[in-house]
């Protein structure tokens, strides 16, 4: 019989893509080599669509267009096991590299290809890196031209790549020019010093002890009564992958914890309950004007 603690129904997010497409890697590898380079990722996402199963989960697979195009059978795995696909992009470069021209046709070529794949257009959208800031915010009127319904690409931190510190922590309704579009922040938790920590899961799940990750999650449960979502990579279940990282620092954050984070998932899953994005978060979420008007003023 499962354990779960939770009284709530979680989020759990799975950014799909290669061990090759992580931002740390991309400074050592050019894209025009991931075509050459042996794929992992079908194994990987077997490996976690049997742990939902067991688990009775269900995820948003936030899938890279890149990836789409050349696994359209592993998409329409992940859709026929009961799960949602979300867009992670095609080409996984940070929004606040390019110009809104160059994000707009990413996204609708990433939109393509999964649409081409597995007969679902997508309608969740997660930006490579969680790389929309308070410079990219802009982004979020041509995810909404773009059809999208739900973003979760803020990360409410304060990091060297991205993070909008004293952003909303939980789900809420960010209004655009362009419309509206329902924002699902990663998963943090508010220390009694004030400060937002990180417990997302991804690279602090493998860095840290699995009791932080869990510890946070009931604080959001039981004492925040929301719902937390957590996000990790299939390569991140992956010990045996090729290093190609190079650096103290880039290989620190992308292979620091891998033997272990199998396991940690196991846990999550059998200790808290999960299903997709929209499953959890269907529509509007209430919350006070003032809260909105900070949000959209970002």
């Amino acid at each position: 019989m499962l354990r779960r603690s939770a009284i709530l129904s979680n989020v759990l997010t799975i950014d799909v893509e290669e061990y090759f497409h992580p931002t740390e890697i991309q400074a050592f590898v050019d894209s025009s080599e991931w075509g050459s380079l042996p794929s992992r990722v079908e194994r990987q996402v077997q490996a976690i669509l049997d742990l939902l199963e067991e688990n009775e989960a269900h995820a948003t697979f936030f899938t890279l267009g890149w990836l789409a195009d050349r696994q359209p059978a592993l998409m329409r795995e992940i859709i026929n096991r009961g799960h949602e696909i979300g867009c992670h992009s095609y080409m996984h470069r940070l929004v606040y590299d390019l110009t809104p021209k160059q994000f707009r046709e990413d996204t609708r070529r990433a939109v393509a290809a999964i649409a081409d794949s597995c007969g679902v257009a997508p309608t969740v959208y997660r930006a490579p890196s969680y790389s929309i800031t308070r410079e990219s915010f802009w982004a979020l009127e041509l995810l909404i031209e773009s059809g999208f319904t739900h973003d979760s690409s803020i990360y409410p931190i304060t990091h060297d790549r991205y993070g909008i510190q004293g952003f909303e922590r939980h789900a809420q309704m960010l209004h655009t020019p362009s419309g509206s579009i329902l924002e699902v922040p990663i998963a943090t938790v508010k220390l009694a010093n004030g400060w937002v920590s990180p417990i997302g899961g991804g690279g602090y799940l493998r860095l840290l002890p699995y009791r932080y990750t869990a510890a946070g999650i009931r604080t959001i449960n039981e004492v925040e009564k929301q719902p937390a979502c957590i996000y990790f990579h299939p390569w991140e279940i992956d010990p045996q992958q090729p290093r190609l990282a190079k650096g103290q620092i880039a290989r620190m954050r992308t292979y620091t914890g891998l033997q272990g984070m199998r396991r940690k998932v196991e846990r999550l899953l059998s200790d808290f309950h999960f299903s997709t994005l929209t499953a959890v978060h269907p529509g509007q979420v209430e919350r006070p004007v003032a809260a909105v008007c900070r949000a959209a003023s970002f």
